[in-house]
């Protein structure tokens, strides 16, 4: 660079300033070679240089310039420094139009303003502008130009450095930087603290920090690379980069644009850092922040990340690497090396081969936003799904997993442990299930394939078992389980006193009856079309079990049981001559009877212990009448009194079925003193829940009558003794004051031991319309205003209305399907009786499930329709993009599980849980299942839903 020709050059060592020799005044000069200027307080100084001569450059770039000295707050305006020239800032005043080409200007300035410097010459040791106190306001660095803060009091504000140009704080600070292309931006300290505040790097430009110093509110746009073994906060990548080398820390760090990248190198780290798109390379530590817009993060062996949560994006932890206490509410985690703690929501953790997994939530608020850990090959531990969360099990293993909604579908791989509840279900296709796995309340288990073992089921869960293989089942009071053709039980199948379970002919294994248990077990499926044997073994068989042959019909058979020679099968022969033998361990022993199942069939009338009978002699307790005593009867045709024998007392034990609906449970009924009139009867009455009492020449089922506090159920007696009294017909007879019944044989002898020396043979089995001696009255019609009448009265006796436990009821019946491999699928739309579910293709079949009441419950104990009411379903259509299926298979006269048969022929209730085959039209089809439902409810909320309406409210 060269200097102007009309610049006067100055030789020697001249002074200016105030009492200078040589004036006050100096402008338009230049200095060079060994000659200097001093300028001194009071001068007046514009438009100077200190230059050398690049024709005397020796051979290591060395040029011999001129020194300018300033000092004493002087102030220049155009001052220069150029191939090799030299200005000495001796506590200067401001300087403005500094340019340093080649040259080199030091020292403490109050403040310069847009300097340029560079050395584009490449003279040795020279382009360097270094402050020792003051500011510099602007300007640029370039072509191997250096701007460096050097002192405490240095501020390096709104510089530039371009195209081989240094700004540089060895102590100080940098404001508002710039590193332009082929330009850095250094923050060293090697001289003390320095820091940097509001730099800019564009590409091509770096920027660094070092160990110890700070950077703050730093962007960093797309080319532009920043490197920090320091500490920088509040850092911007607009399509940059930030690496994090060791002992740096990088906080509150936000990473935007594709092409962004935020490297935590090893033994660095990074806490609070917003990742909104790009990537995030950690073999560090990083802690807090964000994942959102398709960011993505990943871990390489040795990182750890922690508290992150991820809206969107990817989540990769290699093998090595790991991820604590990280919620991911959307996007996708894939896991080589270990994810612990933390929460998902709505996306996927994947862990792969070798990947560990625990404690992790999975949730969501409907399929399609839940949350979902699929293991393919790693391990989960201690994991917990809630609402709709899931876990996928393809191969690899989970131990230990709580579900409290949502659950775990397998196809391969080991579940070891676990437990299902609140809507949870485990659905297993493949793969095995060991450890203990326990479904509470509301939970399911829904098996088609695979080895499961060791599972409990309690009151409330339900297992639904249609293939595979079953091993060690427990079921407790209210709980249920169906083993399916197709299943088979190859150890024991275990059922408590309340549990329900039914397997079919073909199911294997042992059934042990426990403690209590008197029934609850159908085996479903027998072929009466040819002679069958059960191949389950029944352990544990008891006088008071029962076990229920679902659609074997006895009408015109053989009753009389055929035991085997060891006392351990017993056979018996249809009406069509065919047999049924079932494998019961000591049923000659203990005895077996043929009783009809309820539906529309036995109904069992009885007196407990202490029911006193009137005779011609007075009241005589039931349990002591004998054949061949004489009742008297109530002729009520004719209303008059008539004495008849009796021809026959049984006598049996009964143990309450806890678990079950009151009257279907086993509870005695009690019918307090004067609850029907004033003296009737004239003490507690103690009767079964069928035993019906005689109104105005008809009889009324006691279960029809209970109003909860004059007559009411006695759950305080679990087990007792019950009784029959048969006259020579059925009449009508009185006990404990009350007008009552005898025996009526409608089929349900044979449960009954005889009482008494002399032995009866009794004839054909009797009918309600053929031999009562009185019409049964169970039509609402007639024993509504009955019930309504013994109710006023019951709160008569007391003085005042007396309080019923009422249930909660609400009219959603929560209506969803599931399918054949256990996905629930929520309705997409929902208006008025139309619901619209969303279904994958082939997907075989749907259960349609909902609430579900007994409208005796839900109305009252007066109406005789004790089934449980799902929804009445009409029109059902799948709906594909080219074309409307009807499906109709409710509708036929043979339905599938879970239907009502019902009068109308273009609707049919279900009953909550009801099964729909879709044939073909499903088969490579995605659409929607329409349905329209005529008719949903009322219903009463089960014990845990009204917990859960408590908790919410």
């Amino acid at each position: 660079m060269s200097i102007s020709t009309d610049k006067t050059q100055v030789t020697g060592t001249p002074t200016y300033g105030t009492d200078a020799a040589n004036g006050s005044s100096i402008t338009d000069s230049y200095v060079t070679g060994t000659d200097s200027i001093t300028i001194s307080a009071g001068a007046v100084v514009s438009d100077i240089a200190a230059i050398g001569d690049l024709a005397s450059m020796d051979e290591n770039r060395n040029v011999a310039g001129g020194t300018i000295n300033v000092n004493d707050g002087v102030s220049i305006n155009n001052l220069s420094s150029i191939d090799g020239g030299t200005i000495n800032f001796n506590s200067a005043g401001d300087i403005t139009g500094l340019v340093i080409s080649g040259g080199y200007a030091s020292g403490y300035v109050d403040k310069i303003t847009d300097p340029t410097v560079d050395n584009a010459d490449n003279v040795n040791g020279k382009g360097y502008l270094i402050i020792s106190g003051g500011t510099v306001d602007g300007g640029t660095a370039t072509s191997g130009g250096v701007i460096d803060a050097k002192g405490s009091t240095a501020v390096l504000s709104n510089v530039t450095a371009s195209s081989g140009g240094t700004i540089k704080a060895e102590q100080g600070s940098v404001v508002s930087a710039i590193a332009g292309s082929g330009g850095s931006v250094t923050i060293v300290g090697n001289l003390g603290a320095a820091s940097a505040t509001d730099t800019t790097v564009n590409a091509g430009g770096e920027f660094q920090v070092s160990a110890g110093q700070t950077a703050t509110a730093t962007t960093v746009n797309a080319g532009g690379d920043m490197s920090a073994w320091g500490n920088v906060t509040d850092t911007t990548l607009n399509d940059g980069k930030l690496t994090v080398l060791d002992g740096g820390t990088a906080t509150t760090t936000t990473v935007n644009g594709t092409s962004a990248s935020l490297y935590v190198n090893s033994n660095a780290s990074a806490y609070g850092n917003t990742i909104d798109g790009g990537g995030v390379f950690v073999e560090g530590v990083v802690s807090g922040g964000t994942l959102t817009d398709g960011g993505q993060i990943i871990v390489s062996a040795g990182g750890v990340i922690s508290g992150m949560s991820a809206t969107s994006g990817s989540l990769w932890i290699s093998a090595g690497g790991s991820a604590a206490n990280t919620t991911v509410d959307a996007g996708y985690t894939d896991v080589y090396g270990t994810f612990s703690g933390g929460s998902i929501y709505n996306g996927e953790i994947k862990v792969h081969d070798g990947g560990v997994a625990s404690g992790v939530t999975a949730s969501g608020t409907d399929y399609g936003t839940q949350g979902t850990i699929t293991v393919d090959g790693g391990t989960v531990t201690d994991a917990t799904t809630h609402d709709y969360g899931n876990v996928t099990l393809i191969s690899g293993t989970v131990n230990n997993l709580s579900a409290t909604g949502g659950g775990i579908t397998m196809s391969g791989g080991t579940l070891s442990g676990g437990m299902f509840q609140s809507g949870a279900t485990m659905t297993v296709s493949a793969g095995t299930v060991s450890g203990t796995v326990t479904i509470n309340n509301n939970g399911h288990a829904n098996v088609s394939g695979g080895t499961v073992s060791d599972i409990n089921i309690t009151s409330g869960g339900s297992g639904a078992i249609t293939g595979g293989s079953v091993a060690d089942v427990t079921v407790s009071s209210g709980g249920t389980v169906n083993f399916n053709t197709g299943a088979t039980l190859t150890d024991t199948l275990t059922l408590s006193s309340g549990a329900t379970a039914s397997i079919t002919g073909t199911t294997g294994g042992t059934v042990d009856l426990g403690d209590g248990y008197t029934s609850g077990l159908t085996i479903t499926g027998i072929d009466i079309d040819t002679d069958t044997t059960v191949n389950t073994t029944i352990n544990n068989w008891t006088k008071d079990s029962q076990i229920d042959l679902q659609y074997v019909t006895f009408d015109g058979a053989d009753k009389t049981p055929i035991y085997g020679n060891d006392g351990n099968s017993v056979t018996f022969t249809l009406a069509n001559k065919h047999t049924i033998t079932l494998n019961i361990p000591n049923v000659e022993t203990t005895g077996f009877s043929i009783i009809n199942d309820g539906q529309g069939g036995t109904i069992i009338t009885c007196f407990l212990t202490g029911s006193m009978i009137c005779t011609p002699n007075g009241d005589v307790a039931v349990e002591d009448i004998q054949i061949g005593d004489q009742l008297v009867t109530f002729d009520w045709e004719h209303d008059r009194e008539v004495t008849r024998p009796v021809v026959w007392v049984g006598k049996a034990h009964a143990k309450v079925r806890a678990g079950l609906p009151d009257d279907e449970a086993g509870y005695p009924v009690r019918v307090l003193k004067d609850a029907i009139a004033d003296g009737v009867p004239y003490k507690d009455m103690l009767i079964t829940a069928e035993h019906c009492l005689f109104f105005e020449g008809k009889f009324v089922p006691a279960r029809m009558l209970v109003n909860g506090f004059s007559i009411f159920y006695d759950k305080s007696i679990t087990s007792y003794d019950y009784y029959h009294v048969e006259t020579d017909q059925h009449s009508v007879i009185t006990a404990d004051g009350m007008l009552t019944e005898s025996y009526l044989d409608t089929g349900n002898r044979r449960a009954f031991r005889q009482e008494g020396k002399v032995a009866t043979l009794r004839g054909a089995v009797q009918s309600w319309v053929e031999d009562a001696g009185a019409p049964l009255c169970v039509d609402r019609a007639c024993v509504e205003p009955l019930f309504h009448k013994l109710e006023a009265r019951g709160n008569s006796m007391v003085g005042h209305n007396v309080p019923t436990e009422q249930g909660v009821v609400v009219a959603d019946p929560n209506l969803h399907l599931v399918t054949q491999a256990g996905a629930v699928v929520r309705p997409v739309r929902h208006e008025g009786q139309h619901y619209s579910f969303m279904l994958p293709a082939n997907t075989q079949s749907v259960r349609i499930v909902s609430r579900a009441s007994r409208p005796a419950d839900v109305i009252g104990p007066f109406v005789d329709d004790r089934r449980q009411m799902g929804v009445a379903v009409a029109d059902v259509h799948f709906i594909t993009a080219k074309k409307l299926y009807p499906i109709t298979a409710h509708l036929q006269a043979e339905k599938p599980e879970g239907w009502h048969d019902t009068d109308w022929t273009d609707c049919a209730w279900t009953n909550g849980n009801a099964m729909l085959p879709l044939g073909e039209c499903t088969k490579g089809n995605m659409g929607l299942l329409s349905l329209t439902v005529r008719a949903a409810g009322p219903y009463l909320l089960d014990e845990s839903e009204k917990q859960v309406q408590v908790l919410s409210a």
